[in-house]
């Protein structure tokens, strides 16, 4: 869900980041790759809500998810916050039910650039199943997903956010053709899931990843990749702090940095293809960037030329 800066009440020293990182950026007139190669492991600095500072993520991840008991406790506070949250667009989008609409404008156009340059026929022709991640009430599933794919499945730890979207979904409720359809609901917890096997053309992780501690989140991923179809790609949808990360103490999550993202693609064994920044947000909310991500390293476009420039985060200002 978009999120306030808190960064905006920190001190200028909650910003200090080292980092060796080589990152090397080309883009073509049909694509743009971005690889990313970790010279040396770096440290990340940031903080919490109540105003506490990390040196590095390592500090901040072994306060709160130290030991087994840590953990449990805080997937479990971390669902138990939802779970007090009306099933509504107001509620899963934090209170800001107006940015549902610029959200899925500008997701659809991301998506829509990805189907033409991944799929022939943009995938006309072909049997397009998509894994909605965090699918709340099946929000992204209904204004987007499912007029673009022939079967969406959606995964939601809440229970009743996941009871509303099978009656959002329902085919009475549905402007669609009968060749697409929500087809299974998993309340599953994204650390849990393992994908069936070469299902997915699109797996589609928006607003939930800042639940899973660095560990989980690159073990999602790894079990995730083999649920892709040959070709197959994730698109991760989420906040972004300028650098660092923000620690949320009230619904158990993490903010990253691009860089602090970038990082986590790496030991996932992810490229990043394409990138895309949310437009037409209230500026009090964080920056949302999409990524496009691939098990494969992308092809650089002939006669393509670097541009360093294109693809930076946005700054708070």
């Amino acid at each position: 869900w978009p999120k306030v800066k808190f960064c905006l009440f920190l001190s200028p020293k909650w910003f200090p980041i080292t980092q060796t990182l080589l990152i090397a950026r080309v883009k073509g007139p049909q694509t743009t790759s971005e690889s990313v190669c970790v010279v040396e492991e770096m440290e990340i600095a940031g903080s919490d809500s109540n105003g506490r500072e990390f040196q590095n993520a390592e500090e901040m991840w072994r306060e709160e998810v130290g030991d087994h008991q840590k953990k449990t406790d805080w997937y479990r506070q971390g669902v138990g916050y939802w779970e007090d949250v009306e099933a509504s667009v107001d509620g899963v989008l934090g209170g800001y039910g107006h940015v549902n609409e610029p959200d899925i404008k500008g997701s659809e156009a991301f998506l829509n650039t990805l189907l033409a340059e991944r799929f022939a026929d943009e995938g006309r022709n072909r049997h397009l199943v998509a894994l909605d991640c965090g699918s709340g009430i099946g929000r992204v599933t209904k204004n987007l997903l499912i007029r673009y794919f022939n079967e969406v499945d959606l995964l939601e730890p809440v229970s009743h956010f996941l009871e509303a979207a099978r009656q959002n979904l329902a085919p009475e409720n549905l402007m669609v053709s009968d060749t697409q359809k929500a087809a299974n609901f998993y309340c599953v917890p994204l650390q849990e899931f393992t994908p069936d096997a070469g299902r997915y053309d699109v797996i589609w992780v928006q607003w939930c990843i800042g639940h899973l501690a660095d560990d989980d989140f690159v073990s999602f991923f790894k079990r995730a990749k083999g649920g892709l179809k040959p070709g197959g790609l994730f698109v991760l949808k989420e906040n972004l702090t300028r650098n660092g990360f923000v620690l949320d103490k009230e619904d158990r999550s993490i903010t990253r940095s691009d860089l602090y993202f970038r990082q986590l693609f790496n030991w996932c064994g992810l490229h990043v293809y394409k990138t895309k920044d949310q437009k037409g947000f209230p500026k009090e909310l964080f920056p949302v960037k999409m990524y496009a991500l691939t098990t494969d390293v992308p092809k650089r476009a002939n006669g393509s030329r670097s541009k360093a420039q294109s693809n930076r985060p946005g700054i708070i200002k």
